[in-house]
């Protein structure tokens, strides 16, 4: 980073050789699975290209370089598959491509020419995906006051002319982007015949370069705003919109859901950020995560951010909540301890079901409750058809232990 208009951060100052060694110890994962989630939408093929990245990396300026230069790799194979009509195999090494591009932005930390170049390739590249796609795919711009929200509309392969379908708005945390909203095959969601809005939120994906910054509250308009987009579209059965949140998206659509009264059906947060004033993602967890969110909220100075950290507060809102809210979390979660959210969804007095996977850290890996447990994301993807089935559904909570049990207590 040049240092103008970048964030500076204390520790990460004070501690980048600790990090440097610690990412040469234990590889680039050392803080989240970014490696898996961000390569898990293009399956097995982009995780040997991600894993092979990975290996080469043994400190945090290695990051973008190395991935870099697996994107150009990926992108010139697509090229050449395409010269040779192989559509399908091109269509796959184009997608893999884009989340190559999307992952060399996350070390970079102000809008340069070098981050702004990365998005122009991983935006060829899926445009390129987009149109080898036999699914309905389209790249739409949200208007959000005087700037847009890039997006992507995913419709079930099956969709049909005049039969409208639900859809869920899709947002990622603080590192991911809309490119990771929609599984290149086999997506939990349109395989249940509900379409995927995946958005770029304020602050996160392309919004961090756009400059159009997060602050406490101002998710809520963003998912109005997309709610307002899909209501104009046929292909959408405006009845049943729901909402799926990420990590620190947990926070932005609980912010939505408190607003948005029935204009949503459903909520869902996966990986959870509800601890008041997130003091241990900022303060105690990897630097990098507090670096981050201030050049989303537009904070340069750490002593003005750190007055703002208590504005995020979930605990006055959680009465307003009444769409069905549904919560996945980790019962180590490092970056939001779990007493957090168990007071939170106290606090929701809507129809409500917390699930905990015991033993699960944020990004709720692979632990023997995941394992052995009921898949996460099919829960979630089930509970959504629920939802907008209208079944009626019971308050309750679900701990998943070790040995895949599942003791479910009511509120």
């Amino acid at each position: 980073m040049s240092g103008n208009g970048a964030p500076r951060v204390k520790r990460f100052e004070e501690q980048r050789w600790i990090l440097d060694n610690l990412i040469q110890t234990v590889g680039v994962e050392w803080d989240q699975p970014r490696v898996a989630y961000m390569s898990a939408p293009g399956g097995l093929e982009a995780m040997g290209d991600f894993r092979a990245a990975a290996a080469r990396i043994a400190k945090y300026a290695d990051v973008d370089r190395e991935f870099m230069a697996a994107a150009r790799r990926r992108q010139a194979k697509a090229e050449a598959l395409e010269k040779e009509g192989r559509t399908v195999a091109a269509r796959e090494s184009y997608f893999i491509a884009s989340l190559l591009w999307a992952t060399a932005r996350w070390p970079i930390h102000e809008a340069n020419a070098r981050l702004l170049d990365l998005e122009v390739k991983m935006n060829q590249c899926y445009a390129k995906f987009i149109a080898f796609s036999t699914r309905p795919i389209e790249r739409v711009e949200v208007p959000f006051g005087n700037q847009f929200l890039p997006a992507y509309l995913h419709l079930p392969e099956n969709a049909k002319p005049g039969a409208p379908v639900p859809v869920v708005i899709t947002s990622q945390g603080m590192d991911g982007c809309k490119e990771t909203g929609a599984s290149i095959y086999g997506d939990k969601l349109l395989e249940r015949g509900i379409a995927v809005f995946a958005m770029d939120g304020p602050g996160q994906g392309e919004c961090f370069s756009r400059r159009v910054l997060v602050n406490e509250d101002n998710h809520k308009d963003a998912v109005a705003a997309a709610i307002d987009y899909l209501a104009a579209r046929p292909e959408i059965d405006t009845g049943k919109i729901g909402y799926r949140g990420t990590s620190f998206a947990s926070y932005f659509g609980t912010v939505a859901a408190a607003a948005l009264g029935d204009r949503l059906k459903a909520c869902a947060v996966y990986a959870v950020c509800h601890e008041p004033g997130a003091s241990t993602i900022f303060n105690v967890a990897s630097p990098t995560f507090k670096m981050r969110f201030m050049y989303m909220a537009g904070y340069t100075d750490e002593d003005k951010f750190d007055k703002f950290m208590p504005k995020l507060d979930l605990r006055p809102i959680a009465h307003k909540i009444t769409c069905p809210y549904l919560c996945v979390a980790g019962g180590d979660d490092e970056l939001s301890p779990i007493e957090h959210t168990y007071d939170l969804l106290e606090r929701i007095t809507a129809p409500k079901k917390l699930v905990v996977y015991e033993g699960a850290r944020h990004a709720i890996g692979p632990v023997p409750s995941v394992a052995l447990g009921e898949n996460p994301h099919n829960l979630i993807s089930d509970w959504f058809v629920d939802r907008f089935a209208g079944k009626l559904m019971a308050s309750e909570k679900v701990y998943m232990d070790a040995l895949g049990r599942a003791t479910v207590t009511p509120y």
